[in-house]
């Protein structure tokens, strides 16, 4: 699913204007609350280009809150123009240790058919997952490309390889493409490669603030952010 956010390309802010606040107790666990669910919300149109580290333009951040409309957020000051896969990851981590419940939608997948797990041996454990295919595609790596771990120059990605034509239910459902369908149009093959990852990354480093979505559970914990 792509997150689309009308008019926000029509808006520019620096990285660290949007700030509220909502309660948590001294463990930074969520509170609950009375109030709506959010009070922010971040929206990502991902890539997999290049390498973590790499300025892509490819790379956007929207956000609002309850009142404002969507303006697109830049990143910090420094030499690089755009956004990188671990700029966006250590951004998350700052803006989500903030006592604010935020929304957060990215745009790659968040896990593979439940063939890929048959195939592997693998049990249908999320966490568990997200462990495994790092081991084995290091896409997180300051250096590395999704295409270094394809063709076996790095990593044990042949290890951990999935077939085009496999699809979750709600891919199948909704037409859309594989996330093992790598080299065409509108592919989210190598999007959802380099950004697993980096859902690793956020959730070693938010373990009790964030809600992964529906990993997690379908019901998102009043005063918790999510990430979906």
């Amino acid at each position: 699913m792509t997150l689309h956010l009308p008019g926000a390309e029509s808006f520019v802010f620096q990285y660290d204007e949007i700030k509220r606040t909502k309660p948590t107790n001294k463990k930074g666990e969520c509170l609950s609350n009375t109030d709506p669910a959010f009070d922010r919300y971040i929206g990502i149109d991902y890539s997999g280009a290049e390498t973590p580290t790499s300025s892509l333009k490819g790379l956007r951040v929207y956000a609002a809150d309850r009142t404002t409309a969507p303006i697109e957020v830049l990143p910090p000051p420094s030499s690089r123009k755009y956004w990188t896969r671990r700029g966006i990851a250590e951004w998350l981590v700052e803006q989500l240790t903030e006592n604010s419940p935020t929304l957060v939608g990215i745009d790659h997948s968040f896990s593979f058919p439940l063939r890929y797990f048959e195939l592997h041996h693998l049990l249908p454990d999320w966490p568990s997952f997200l462990d495994d295919f790092q081991l084995h595609w290091p896409t997180d790596d300051d250096h590395m490309y999704v295409d270094f771990v394809r063709n076996g120059s790095y990593g044990k990605g042949e290890e951990r390889m999935g077939s085009p034509r496999w699809r979750r239910i709600a891919e199948e459902r909704a037409r859309a493409k594989s996330v093992f369908h790598f080299d065409v149009t509108g592919q989210v093959a190598k999007s959802t490669h380099a950004g697993l990852p980096w859902l690793r990354y956020l959730r070693q480093h938010l373990p009790e603030r964030v809600h992964f979505w529906p990993f997690d559970g379908w019901d998102i914990p009043q005063g918790c952010s999510a990430v979906v």
